[in-house]
């Protein structure tokens, strides 16, 4: 009996994998996701399914009230975890070290390196965490050579000016499931465009952090403001323009 429960529950988690289906390129609002009221924290799905270069992407956020813990510290086995702090300071702790991350902080944790989070401030602290797993099989030698996990104080990060606006590198390197992952934030003036219509490869991913846009996907062209999450797949045409009076600022990160 045991045996054929532990095959039907293989088969329902295998058969719910095989289920995911692409993600549309789309602009995932921050108004329009479902709060999920759960016993240490406001959850919001943004959302979940398979892309061109991974199997498995999965993403929602976390709201904790100061000294609360979403849940104990642990590792995933086969998927990498992207954390970046919305509003307020997320303690993050990977191997037993911690850190304090303000607004547009950042930490990844790769397979099988212990993590955990708590809010590490005094006000309400809201953060997104993005899951991953690639087609390919993922390669943990190439991830701890280039570094293994890490946390990025965005505080500490420079700041260079652009003919546009601004320009912030996160990092540029491989991790156990990617032979190639970047991140930066880009800042544009009012009314300046990030580059002209273009597609590539990569998937890619624009969350804005500040002020509000317009993105095309393809030949549609759609609002985006704070909070808001964009994912383009791969060759997917687009591009980015600031339509309001302030400056805006948004995440941008792609793999492959």
């Amino acid at each position: 009996m045991r045996t054929t429960a532990l095959l039907f529950s293989l088969s329902i988690s295998f058969g719910s994998l095989a289920q995911l289906q692409p993600i549309a390129a789309d602009v995932y609002r921050w108004k329009d996701l479902k709060i999920e009221k759960e016993q240490t924290r406001e959850r919001r799905q943004v959302l979940e399914g398979s892309a061109r270069d991974l199997d498995l992407l999965e993403i929602h956020t976390s709201a904790l009230e100061p000294g609360k813990s979403p849940h104990p510290p642990h590792t995933h086995d086969d998927v990498e975890e992207l954390v970046i702090v919305k509003e307020g300071n997320l303690r993050v702790t990977i191997k037993g070290q911690s850190k304090i991350l303000g607004p547009g902080s950042v930490a990844l944790a790769i397979p099988g390196e212990e993590h955990g989070f708590e809010n590490g401030g005094n006000t309400r602290v809201t953060y997104y965490i993005i899951k991953y797993r690639s087609k390919l099989p993922m390669n943990i030698d190439r991830g701890k050579q280039a570094g293994g996990s890490f946390m990025i104080d965005r505080s500490e990060l420079t700041v260079k000016t652009t003919d546009k606006g601004s320009r912030i590198n996160y990092f540029e390197r491989p991790t156990s499931m990617a032979q190639r992952f970047e991140m930066h934030v880009t800042t544009l003036n009012a009314g300046m465009n990030s580059h002209p219509p273009h597609t590539h490869r990569a998937e890619e991913i624009v969350l804005l952090i500040s002020g509000s846009g317009k993105i095309q996907i393809g030949e549609q062209h759609k609002d985006a403001s704070v909070g808001d999450l964009i994912f383009l797949g791969s060759e997917v045409l687009h591009a980015f323009t600031n339509t309001g009076q302030e400056p805006c600022s948004y995440f941008a990160f792609q793999w492959n």
